[in-house]
């Protein structure tokens, strides 16, 4: 059994296990299966409260796809999100990461 099946075998019995959702969700991303991922990651930022790490995850894989655009208007909204809860840490790590994109893409 692969760890993405496992983790989908931990997710049909506990389905609102954020964790485990954001796990599959880097799993797929492991795996090639960007749409998967990006969806599955997109799930947990209209979660409430959103789950703050998806963000940074969604934007640097947006990157890494050459998505510039859409992995700013992430990060944009995981630093908001992440003020709004109080993680300055998060929100610190994805205002660096937005500055070193720089004007790349544009």
């Amino acid at each position: 059994m692969s760890r993405r099946e496992k983790l989908e075998a931990l997710l049909a019995d506990d389905p609102d296990d954020v964790f485990l959702r954001y796990g599959l969700a880097l799993e797929l991303d492991k795996e090639g299966d960007h749409q998967a991922s990006l969806a599955r990651l997109g799930e947990l930022q209209t979660r409430n409260p959103p789950y703050v790490p998806a963000f940074f995850m969604a934007a640097q894989q947006l990157v890494r796809l050459n998505r510039i655009d859409k992995a700013r208007a992430a990060l944009r909204d995981g630093i908001e999100h992440a003020r709004t809860q109080g993680d300055a840490h998060a929100a610190g790590e994805m205002s660096e990461f937005l500055a070193g994109l720089g004007n790349a893409g544009e």
